[in-house]
């Protein structure tokens, strides 16, 4: 369903700050379908896309699991391309990215759709809704970028549901917005086949990664989905020097073991290094998730410390408004570098990517003034 004007502009996230009165440009006609980039063709018409690691052999007519793409006469399509759901300027903090950036927006956006379902989805209105199922704007990768850059905001999020879903759309933007001198920043899973992030790395300036746990039992059960992959997602990207940062939300009684918390240390700091932020935060019951409770601040402060005693130089506490785990300190000698409180960010004694006070460099995608 497309939306007007007035009703687009309704529609944006109350949480987020709205965008300019001037809008967007009159709804357009329903774009060509755009043929998927990662499938193969099998017999009798039908396909198995290479998208994500399910591998979904879909039947003509028919749609794979995350329900937005589907097999016309044996040929792949998106059906998701040129219809973002929301579109919202947000601060490059609520990613959350701390070290790309600070202090800057971001113009994020997504389209329905996800490739996993997790319990605790807090955009599960869109993530987990087909396309036919959600209102929509039509905007065309240049399109989408005007309106970034008619608002000024540096950086293009693509997050609020599973950007893996809309990937040829995701990709097509961010070339565009290179044109005009717009990063491009991906909040994903990781449930994704390497081919496909390879080639969304050419593009990308950042990727965060959400890690759900460190048991497969956990990612089966909470998210229908497989942790090994994202893993060599993390693996890949680590390899081809993106920068990265990580987030685990940790749930009461699910994700938040001592022994869990250890080995996911160790695997990430031998693997990935010291230097990836890893942000621990706070679980809020939603969804299919209402019957445990908020994380407490000490559970999160167990796993800092669990991660910090393996190696970890940059770890935050998230959704705790006003903790000093939400500051960035140098590793080195100990100055607060930035200080945050939500998204209230100021900097403090970061210069030009390095610490003012010993001249520690600090791992980064820093403002040109820092």
């Amino acid at each position: 369903m497309k939306l007007t004007r007035r009703d687009f502009l309704q529609a944006s996230g109350a949480s987020c700050i709205a965008l300019a009165a001037s809008g967007l440009p009159a709804p357009a006609a329903d774009p060509q379908l755009v043929e998927a980039r990662y499938y193969e063709k099998l017999p009798d018409k039908k396909i198995k896309c290479v998208l994500c690691p399910r591998e979904c052999a879909i039947d003509n007519r028919e749609t794979g699991y995350c329900g937005v793409r589907e097999n016309r006469e044996g040929a792949y399509y998106t059906l998701v391309y040129g219809k973002p759901c929301t579109i919202n300027i947000d601060p490059i903090e609520k990613k959350p990215h701390f070290h790309f950036h600070p202090g800057t927006a971001a113009f994020s956006t997504a389209t329905a759709g996800c490739n996993i379902n997790c319990k605790f989805c807090q955009n599960w209105e869109i993530s987990q809704s087909r396309p036919e199922q959600i209102r929509y704007y039509d905007l065309s990768p240049e399109e989408f970028v005007a309106e970034c850059v008619k608002h000024g905001v540096p950086t293009i999020a693509y997050t609020y549901s599973e950007p893996v879903v809309f990937t040829e759309y995701m990709h097509d933007i961010s070339a565009e917005a290179r044109k005009r001198g717009i990063k491009n920043v991906m909040i994903t899973n990781g449930y994704i086949q390497e081919k496909p992030m390879r080639d969304l790395t050419g593009v990308l300036d950042a990727v965060k990664i959400d890690l759900k746990s460190f048991r497969e039992r956990y990612y089966r059960d909470v998210c229908d989905g497989e942790l090994k992959p994202v893993l060599d997602t993390l693996l890949l990207l680590s390899s081809l020097s993106i920068w990265i940062e990580i987030v685990y939300l940790v749930v009461p009684t699910l994700n938040d073991g001592a022994d869990e918390l250890k080995e996911l240390s160790a695997w990430c700091l031998q693997n990935l290094g010291g230097d990836v932020p890893m942000h621990f935060t706070r679980f809020q019951p939603q969804y299919r998730l209402k019957n445990l409770p908020p994380t407490p601040t000490a559970t999160l402060e167990k796993a800092k410390k669990i991660y910090e005693d393996a190696g970890g130089k940059y770890v935050y506490i998230g959704n705790v408004p006003g903790h000093e785990a939400e500051n960035t300190s140098c590793p080195a000698c100990g100055e607060l570098l930035i200080k945050r409180r939500m998204y209230d960010v100021q900097m403090i004694s970061l210069r030009k990517g390095r610490c003012a006070k010993c001249n520690e460099a600090i791992p980064g995608v820093w403002n040109e003034a820092d």
